[in-house]
């Protein structure tokens, strides 16, 4: 290909070179279909509801297209959960503000300190929670702040502030909702449609990963290609609620595809068991025209550990081998349910992810500090649009609040602001005082929403859309009767360009978020979680502590760019065999708790349990191995000899994990991440 290339003609090389800079743009000229046409609707919906507002000669139209871009999603499901949480938050978030300005009447001092600690302890909570409830939290907080310093000048104006910014959101919300009824019809029957093919598809990709896992040696390769599966697992799982609300009330749709999710995370772990237990398995052939769970079946079996030959004993790759198939078959039957609903179909499952109360903790202290600091700025400069500049504080901090990594995200968002603010300045002070009509402000105003909304489709280019689409009708303030002049315009745009960077400061300076800490907690707690398994009270079945342990893993791999190869791998290996040895432990402890064990059987996995729980199993469990294949060399009946192969599986993976990682049951913090990230 290198030699091709370098005898092409000098003509064509330095075409290639023009128009490479032409090609990076495509996505303008030569959208697909789909990302054109949310494009075109969200343009059309937020400048319907511009219009609207103006035609209501409301005093600050330009939030309601901002809540049109804020609420417009790529499916409905998505948009009508965040509408709803954006009503609830700014309902909460009103009455909030009334409550600050009627408390605290000309005490300034009191009220912005209570403002700071109330909108901190709405983005710490938001971090405990999921989706768009988190959102709905972080929500309440900066409508709090955007209506009380709206309301500084004229406190007993508050009410009136307080209900006005509802109308605006309640009418980019309807003018949203609106223009996607009309441009996505049938939506029932194209979102079952899409939420059964892309459960097929996830559960082929997991079984073609099982059979991988299975026939090469574990590595950097095959950890990455697991990881990526869990990436698209958790987050479909997370996802399945939007798809549920498209498809209306009174069904169980969602709970069937969460447990075919949760099936395929346990699925991967029992083959991550299977390749501790027969690592050097035969390719398989080609099985395009069977179905993945007949095909894995099948091949499992050809590759049954043969006596003669191998050193694999049979009695413990069974329970593991008829597990797997088990659970492929839950999966299929739960697939199926999800595409016919069983008549009298009760069935609930859900899945809580962990609460990473730390962050929590950190997102409020950094939140409150920057409202403070927003608050001193303010009192120190006495800037004419010093409440503008804490309004926006308040409203990016609690866009930001979320993220995975909220300084990641900050630059993005800063760099679209500055677009926003180049283009805003050309519509504000040559094109808007020119126009003298709707229909002309539409024209003007529907170019650069649709390139915006053909950005915010580009996964590379989300974060710089995400600021330029909300903030473009903001900065511009188009009004009735008047326009932006030049230093209002120039005060308002500085206002929200100090904002940004007065927020990635604060992100980097107050408790600034350190993805090795994040690492060595997240490995504590899985590692805690893992000892308490042993417990007989405990209640964790496979598919929370697979689904607990996927979500944190996945909240890493997501940063994958920002940690060295070797660390990223070492912490993948490392999460993904105590994901492993956690469900065979749940299986001791049930085969205990169930007494299907012999009393004597049951006594000494019972105190290996309890060893377990207490960090003290290494040293026990040679013996407590040795016992059990002395134990099921003398057993007689089928029963008990099935029962005490599945306890010779489990303690086989469980020594492979140990052997693995050595302090997996112990309270010591592995101290590579930090070493490798200085």
């Amino acid at each position: 290909m290198g030699a091709r290339t370098a005898t092409l003609p000098l003509a064509e090389r330095i075409t290639s070179v023009l128009l490479h800079p032409v090609r990076r743009v495509s996505w303008i000229y030569a959208p697909t279909l789909p990302d054109l046409a949310f494009a075109v609707r969200t343009s059309f919906a937020a400048i319907i509801s511009l219009l609207i507002a103006m035609w209501m000669e409301l005093d600050s139209p330009q939030w309601a297209p901002l809540t049109v871009w804020v609420v417009a999603q790529s499916s409905r499901g998505e948009s009508l959960s965040k509408a709803r949480w954006r009503i609830f938050g700014t309902l909460v978030g009103g009455v909030a503000a009334i409550t600050l300005m009627a408390a605290f009447p000309q005490a300034p001092a009191l009220f912005f300190t209570c403002l700071s600690l109330w909108i901190g302890l709405c983005c710490a909570l938001a971090t405990l929670l999921d989706q768009y409830r988190a959102y709905g939290l972080v929500l309440t907080g900066f409508t709090s702040a955007i209506i009380a310093t709206g309301a500084i000048t004229q406190p007993d104006d508050v009410f009136a502030i307080s209900v006005a910014r509802t109308s605006y959101i309640i009418l980019g919300v309807l003018c949203e909702a609106v223009l996607a009824v009309v441009f996505m019809p049938r939506m029932v029957e194209h979102a079952r449609q899409q939420l059964l093919d892309r459960l097929a598809d996830t559960f082929h990709a997991t079984c073609a990963n099982i059979i991988q896992q299975l026939c090469t040696p574990a590595g950097p390769e095959q950890q990455a290609i697991t990881g990526s599966l869990l990436k698209r697992i958790v987050t479909f799982s997370g996802q399945i609620e939007f798809s549920a609300l498209e498809l209306g009330p009174r069904n169980h749709v969602g709970d069937h595809a969460r447990r075919a999710l949760a099936g395929m995370l346990v699925m991967l772990a029992q083959a991550r068991a299977l390749q501790i237990l027969h690592p050097r398995m035969t390719a398989p052939p080609r099985m395009d025209d069977m179905p993945p769970e007949h095909a894995l079946a099948a091949w499992l079996q050809q590759n049954t550990p043969d006596p003669a030959t191998d050193t694999v004993d049979s009695s413990e790759w069974r329970p593991v081998t008829t597990a797997l198939v088990s659970e492929a078959a839950r999966v299929r039957s739960e697939m199926t349910a999800c595409a016919t609903t069983p008549r009298g179909d009760h069935f609930r499952f859900s899945l809580t992810s962990r609460r990473h109360m730390h962050e929590a903790v950190n997102n409020g202290i950094r939140a409150a500090a920057a409202i403070m600091g927003a608050c001193m700025v303010w009192e120190i400069t006495a800037w004419h649009h010093g409440p503008a500049f804490i309004s926006f504080v308040a409203l990016i901090y609690g866009l930001m609040a979320t993220r995975e990594n909220p300084l990641v995200a900050t630059t993005p968002f800063l760099k679209g602001g500055l677009w926003c603010a180049a283009v805003a300045s050309v519509l504000a002070l040559w094109i808007i005082p020119a126009i003298t009509a709707p229909e002309i402000l539409l024209a003007a105003l529907l170019v650069p929403m649709t390139v915006g909304g053909l950005a915010a489709r580009k996964p590379q280019l989300a974060g710089y859309a995400f600021s330029f689409n909300m903030f473009l009708p903001v900065l511009i303030g188009p009004i009735n009767q008047g326009r932006f002049d030049e230093v209002s315009f120039f005060n308002n745009t500085m206002a929200f360009l100090a904002s940004i960077i007065f927020v990635l400061l604060t992100y980097r300076l107050v408790v600034p978020f350190r993805m090795d800490v994040h690492i060595r907690r997240t490995e504590a707690w899985v590692d805690q979680r893992l000892r308490h398994l042993g417990r007989v009270g405990t209640r964790t079945d496979a598919t929370t502590w697979l689904a607990a342990c996927a979500a944190s893993l996945v909240r890493i791999l997501f940063q994958a760019n920002a940690l060295p190869p070797p660390v990223l791998g070492a912490c993948v290996a490392r999460q993904i065999m105590s994901m492993t040895v956690g469900i065979y432990i749940i299986r001791l402890r049930e085969l205990v708790r169930g007494d299907h064990l012999s009393p004597r059987a049951g006594r000494i996995v019972g105190l290996f349990l309890a060893r377990w729980d207490r960090g003290q199993a290494a040293a026990m469990t040679p013996y407590v191995l040795a016992w059990t294949r002395h134990e099921l060399a003398r057993v007689t009946t089928p029963q008990a000899r099935q029962q005490m192969a599945e306890v010779l599986a489990c303690l086989r993976i469980i020594t492979a994990g140990l052997h693995e990682n050595p302090d997996i049951t112990t309270q010591k913090v592995t101290k590579y991440v930090v070493s490798d990230m200085s």
